[in-house]
């Protein structure tokens, strides 16, 4: 009967629409109106039912989708027809990813577009814009405070830049990934203006307060992002008398999604960057689109819904645009936000895995894989149809989120073992070679987090400061370590730029007073492309790290069981320092029985032995049969066991005559 309903409403929508579109070809987009107009039509009851004018809403959201369909150029028109007959095409081992700051990286977009050689060298194939909407000069949070959601930056090129920037990645077989911030605006974005203006319509669109009461009733519950520099969730505003949600920095102001104008806004604003060629969308904050009194405001299930939504709807204007959830919570919440009670992704088809990243560099600091297996078993199974995006570092900060239950289990205290790790990634414990700085420090309870570049935390800037030839070694072999697991993983590996040339800490950023006091900055570099060239120089840890790293890279796309589908065992090799999985073939997925391979690290600075015993309960058990991948030759067995040198990795092949 609701079904009924629905299309009936559907029909009146259609009819009411205005003529011109009628008289395009529209049949892709009515099929698929069609398909997903039940569920869109749910949700947003679900949402909105309550609101007055609700049909009215519904038709512009419809207007909304027909209009950015009519939009949509023709060739992106026929990549979403190729991946809708592949749904699991970014499933596939092939995809290697980076992610950097546009002017740090290349200057601007033609700048980027020239740079597509270097990316065809190294094998990335995605390439991850940081933020480059038109934000102030100022605080702007790395781009991610808003002042126009449809314009970009003057220093980074224009919107026929970004355009063909996209073609030319397509002629290379490289997808483009660019944010959409939804959680908020800059203070300076033209709806917060007009709301200083007075503007009733615009007013809806923020959370405005004319006294404490309820922001008060509000900080009881809510959590601070930034308790260092913007302690609290609400700031005053002297120009229009009240007090403004601003749960990330003073001049970020949170988005009423309680407002269905709001929503309609930012689905416009997705369909419009997925029109100017994004491949895929990275969803900024999205655990806290939805604010509800006496919660964190992190989490909502209607912050689910929203997604679920925002999907179904690039389901017909957009099928093959992908979704990235940027939802840094708890490691039981974030694989939520793929969607609950489903085989296929139904909110984001990608999610940052911030718990694997966390857990190898709390693995690297102990010199043991004991949390790092806890944790990752008492994770659920993603769906099929959804992937993670593996990373080592990115421009934001290292926290230690792990749940305490893990910590336990593994023997540590919680509290003392997050303020170790503080400790031993920023250099201050006995013996750390880390050069991290702490970041967004809280001193009501303690806590905080780690800023730095990978070569920087892992020892190579303070070994080379030493002129210790062994340290500087050691700190090589562990930036290959932890790209290796996450090559290896299962999921979308993202290199941060820079890290492929081993590159240091930049303290320039406290040069300028809108950066001083966010140590993120210091990973955040502009490279230099003569070290760059280093790269080309054997003898130098920018020619080590880069070629390892593009052999390393070519061997991936060639090993089929890194494919993505669920398919990864973890093996208890009884040895502490070791981290061992399987990869092997998943019925559902693969026609044909893959070559399973056995992915074996080991975290201590000392040689560490596998039993082979071990493996050989997964058909690894015979030396003379086994083949390390990456190396092309056999491993080093003695007796009864595998020997990894230190900080040594092995991707194992079994059957070599």
């Amino acid at each position: 009967m609701y079904e009924q309903v629905s299309h009936s409403l559907l029909n009146r929508i259609l009819n009411d629409m205005k003529p011109d579109f009628h008289k395009r070809d529209l049949r892709h987009f009515y099929t698929r109106l069609g398909a997903n107009f039940y569920a869109i039509h749910s949700l947003f009851e679900k949402l909105y039912g309550n609101v007055p004018d609700f049909e009215e809403y519904m038709l512009r959201l419809v207007e909304v989708l027909a209009k950015n369909y009519l939009d949509r150029p023709y060739d992106l028109q026929e990549i979403d027809i190729t991946r809708e007959e592949d749904h699991n095409w970014f499933l596939h081992q092939q995809w290697v990813g980076m992610a950097l700051y546009l002017d740090g990286f290349a200057g601007n977009l033609q700048g980027l577009k020239e740079k597509i050689p270097y990316f065809q060298e190294l094998g990335i194939n995605l390439v991850h814009i940081m933020p480059i909407l038109k934000s102030p000069a100022g605080k702007s949070d790395g781009g991610y405070a808003v002042s126009d959601f449809r314009e970009i930056n003057k220093q980074a090129g224009t919107l026929d830049d970004i355009r063909e920037l996209a073609a030319a990645f397509r002629k290379h077989g490289i997808l483009l990934t660019l944010d959409v911030v939804l959680n908020h605006t800059s203070s300076q974005h033209k709806w917060a203006e007009k709301t200083r203006q007075g503007d009733l319509q615009y007013q809806d669109y923020f959370f405005i307060f004319e006294d404490r009461n309820l922001p008060d009733m509000f900080e009881q519950a809510m959590p601070e992002v930034f308790p260092d520099t913007d302690p609290g969730n609400f700031t005053w505003d002297e120009s229009i008398q009240g007090w403004v949600m601003t749960v990330f920095h003073d001049y970020q102001w949170d988005l009423n999604y309680s407002n269905p104008k709001v929503f309609l806004e930012m689905l416009d604003v997705i369909l419009f960057w997925g029109n100017q060629g994004a491949d895929i969308v990275r969803l900024d904050a999205v655990a806290f689109l939805w604010k509800e009194l006496g919660t964190s405001c992190q989490n909502r299930p209607e912050a689910h819904l929203l997604l679920q939504l925002f999907k179904d709807c690039c389901q017909v204007t957009a099928p093959g645009l992908l979704f990235i959830a940027e939802a840094i919570v708890a490691p039981l919440e974030v694989i939520k936000y793929f969607g609950e009670d489903a085989v296929v992704a139904k909110e984001c088809e990608i999610a940052y895995n911030a718990t694997f990243m966390a857990l190898l560099w709390e693995a690297t600091a102990t010199h043991n894989c004991k949390l790092l297996a806890h944790a990752i078993k008492s994770l659920p199974g993603k769906l099929d149809r959804a992937t993670w995006l593996n990373y080592v570092r990115c421009h934001d900060d290292i926290g230690f989120g792990f749940d305490d239950e893990d910590i336990k289990n593994a023997g540590y205290d919680p509290g003392e073992h997050r303020r170790f790790l503080m400790k031993y990634l920023t250099g201050e414990f006995e013996g750390s070679y880390a050069g991290g700085q702490p970041f967004a420090f809280n001193e009501k309870n303690g806590d905080a987090r780690v800023s730095g570049t990978l070569a920087s935390l892992a020892g190579l800037e303070y070994a080379m400061a030493q002129q210790d030839v062994q340290e500087v070694d050691f700190a090589v072999r562990r930036i290959l370590l932890l790209h290796s697991l996450i090559f290896s993983f299962g999921g979308i590996p993202l290199l941060y730029y820079g890290d492929e040339v081993g590159t240091f800490n930049d303290f320039s950023y406290l040069e300028d007073e809108n950066r001083a006091d966010d140590s993120r900055w210091m990973h955040r570099p502009r490279l230099n492309w003569e070290t760059l060239a280093r790269r080309d120089e054997p003898g130098t840890p920018e020619y080590t790290i880069f070629q390892e790293l593009r052999k390393m890279i070519a061997i991936r796309k060639e090993i089929d069981a890194f494919a993505d589908f669920n398919n990864r065992e973890l093996v208890d090799m009884d040895n502490d320092h070791l981290f061992a999985f399987l990869r092997s073939s998943h019925p559902r997925y693969h026609q044909h029985p893959v070559e399973p391979i056995f992915v074996l690290a080991n975290f201590d600075r000392h040689p560490q032995a596998a039993d082979l015993k071990a493996l050989s309960a997964y058909g690894f058990g015979d030396s003379r049969s086994l083949l390390d991948l990456f190396t092309g030759r056999p491993p080093h067995c003695f007796r009864n066991e595998l020997i990894l040198s230190p900080y040594q990795f092995c991707w194992l092949k079994n059957g070599v005559a």
